[in-house]
């Protein structure tokens, strides 16, 4: 069990477990079998079951945004200046006529694309 604790607390390789613990394959096995039989989902409900009656849970949930992100082409996103749906009705197109395809439009200064 001290090997377990061990490597949780650490978040080290299974591999790296000290020796003092036993071989490293051993601790993993007893870890999986805990896990396989459900003896740590319920360490972990009677904990949080035990930390909410004392009052020491918060249930807040927070959802962090940076993981949520879309490729800028996903979202429908103009290559330069502003979007198509922010531009005021009637204004001229990014795009010159005529040159509709991206692969024939040259970048002032750069060769052009192969």
């Amino acid at each position: 069990m001290d090997g377990i604790r061990w490597r949780t607390w650490t978040g080290a390789p299974w591999r790296d477990v000290p020796e003092r613990y036993g071989p490293w394959d051993r601790v993993y096995d007893l870890f999986r079998r805990r896990q396989r039989d459900g003896t740590w989902a319920r360490i972990l409900t009677r904990l949080q079951a035990e930390a909410d009656a004392k009052g020491l849970i918060t249930w807040d949930v927070n959802v962090d945004s940076t993981v949520c992100r879309a490729h800028q082409h996903a979202a429908g996103a103009a290559e330069r200046g502003i979007s198509r749906r922010n531009r005021p009705a009637g204004s001229p197109s990014s795009r010159p006529p005529g040159r509709a395809c991206r692969t024939t439009r040259r970048r002032p200064g750069r060769p052009p694309r192969r």
